[in-house]
């Protein structure tokens, strides 16, 4: 097995690490589950007891959750200097975070069509979806990135998000989510790891075509 190995489907968050680890340039095995089959075996519930992806094994450790995933790489090849020094990180942890917390919070109960009624918002860490967004949206708007003036790992993650949820209209388009998006995803290990998703998701959707047809 490779020293660091990937645990994804390409129809997953699994591709905002796909894109972290292209921006790392290390070597890595990828290892493609099924949901309901491959994903739930106890070969893989040993990696991850909760039977979901992505997931990396890196020197026999094992993480996962997208945002610490993120931030592992980061500080395990700092010759890819996608984290900032530690006295400027600030920003970085605060925002990966508010992402991953609150923001993702929002969006997915936005999804699901429900909404906190206003009497029950501050028992939620987001408050409330227009609240959530507003935030992330007055910070993306004051600077090209993150933290640094440059591109970071916090840029990778937040603007993994930002995308996903342009591209399923869970997020009005206003320019600070666009131009973000189209800055922080303007970069070659970006487009490698979009291309390899979507090689691996044709050839999925295929394999599916195929067993349709032959039932």
């Amino acid at each position: 097995m490779a020293d660091l190995v990937f645990y994804t489907n390409p129809m997953s968050r699994g591709q905002t690490v796909r894109w972290m680890l292209e921006e790392v340039g290390e070597p890595y095995e990828t290892q493609i589950l099924e949901y309901g089959t491959t994903m739930k075996s106890d070969a893989y519930l040993a990696v991850n007891p909760m039977g979901k992806v992505p997931a990396i094994r890196h020197a026999g450790r094992i993480v996962t959750e997208v945002a610490a995933i993120c931030c592992y790489l980061a500080d395990a090849f700092p010759a890819a200097n996608l984290a900032p020094p530690p006295p400027d990180r600030a920003d970085y942890y605060r925002w990966i975070f508010f992402t991953a917390g609150p923001v993702e919070a929002a969006f997915t109960n936005r999804s699901m069509g429900w909404e906190p009624p206003p009497e029950k918002q501050a028992m939620l860490g987001y408050g409330s979806y227009d609240s959530a967004i507003a935030t992330l949206e007055s910070y993306l708007a004051s600077k090209p990135y993150i933290t640094c003036d440059r591109f970071t790992a916090a840029d990778l993650f937040v603007g993994a998000y930002v995308n996903f949820m342009l591209q399923f209209n869970l997020l009005e388009p206003k320019p600070a989510f666009t131009d973000y998006v189209a800055r922080v995803t303007d970069r070659d290990a970006y487009r490698r790891a979009r291309d390899i998703d979507g090689k691996l998701i044709a050839e999925m959707q295929a394999k599916q075509q195929q067993a349709k047809s032959e039932a």
